[in-house]
This record gives structure tokens, sequence and C-alpha cells, in this order.
């Protein structure tokens, strides 16, 4: 069964978002190491103390950009097909994240945002 593994949170001021969120939820926020994009990497635990899912902030490119769930697949172009073939909409076209898999950011059939996201087999 798929489910969600990471999620982005756009931003308009990355290091006000990130400064909010820090101080709200005691989340851990460091700059993604490589990459030339403005990319923070956020850190949750549950209650439990436990790793939670993790994610990141992220510069808004395009007005529609909020907060997207990524959820894992085992082939993102399997994924593409089966979205197009049920009536969802590809709107951001697969693209590879380096040492990390590829994404791809969807629409259901609702209107609602999601990504999709496989992951590098090691």
């Amino acid at each position: 069964m798929a489910s969600i593994i990471h999620f982005d949170i756009s931003a308009d001021d990355v290091l006000r978002a990130k400064n909010f969120y820090e101080k709200l939820f005691g989340w851990k926020i460091k700059k993604f190491p490589t990459g030339p994009s403005e990319y923070y990497l956020i850190e949750t635990l549950a209650k439990t103390g436990k790793k939670g899912i993790g994610g990141g902030i992220a510069k808004r490119e395009k007005a529609y950009q909020q907060i997207t769930n990524f959820i894992e697949v085992d082939s993102i172009d399997e994924a593409i097909a089966k979205v197009r073939e049920l009536g969802g909409e590809i709107v951001e076209p697969k693209s590879a994240i380096p040492n990390i898999g590829f994404i791809a950011g969807c629409k259901d059939t609702e209107g609602n945002m999601f990504g999709i996201m496989e992951v590098k087999k090691e």
C-alpha cells in the first residue's frame, strides 16, 4: 500500500517559514546540503519520540503551490500513466532529485494537488 513519505511547504519567504515552524512545532530544519535551490529539510518527531514524516520548505515558484504531500510509488512512470488513465492530471513533469529518485506533481479528479516519488533503490 502506498503511503505518504514526505511533505513540502511552499513559502514566499523561506527563512520566515523556517522560523515559524521551528518555533511552532519544535521541528529541526536545516539547509539541504546539495543543490542550487533554497531548500530546507524538516525533521519531525511523533509524540512517541519516534522519527515522523520528513518534509521540506522551498521557495514558492507558482501561485498554486501550498503544502504538498508526496506518496511513494514503485515506478513513477507507471504511476504517471495511471494518474492520467484515471482522469487525473500531471501538473509538474517527472524530474530527478540527485541521489534520491524521481518526483512528479499531480492533480486528482477533484482538483487536489499531491506528489508522487520513486525512491532510488540502493
